[in-house]
């Protein structure tokens, strides 16, 4: 069984027991939170459930932690300019487990 949730403006495809990195989600490690929105589910029948079917699906997880990626450079430069400029960027990330798909 699995699922599809949006949240942070992207999708993850999540089972029972997995672990994902999301875009940073309020609360403490160890809370309960349920996933944004489900926009499929594939019970154990292997039928796959879209739209009106879904609506009342709902992804449990707990927060296991919060962290921070590894660090990206950005390096902007315009050639006979004599222009460089180096920004570092490292995203803010929620690792959260998936406990049940209620569906």
């Amino acid at each position: 069984m699995y699922a599809v949730v949006e949240t942070g403006g992207k999708q993850y495809r999540v089972s029972p027991g997995d672990t994902i990195e999301v875009e940073t989600l309020p609360g403490e490690p160890g809370s309960e939170i349920e996933l944004g929105r489900v926009l499929a589910v594939s019970n154990d029948d292997g039928e796959l459930l879209t739209g009106d079917a879904v609506a009342g699906a709902k992804v449990k997880a707990t927060i296991a932690g919060h962290g921070r990626a590894k660090k990206i450079l950005v390096f902007k430069f315009k050639r006979k300019k004599q222009y460089k400029r180096t920004i570092g960027h490292r995203q803010n990330f929620t690792r959260v487990t998936v406990k049940e798909i209620v569906a």
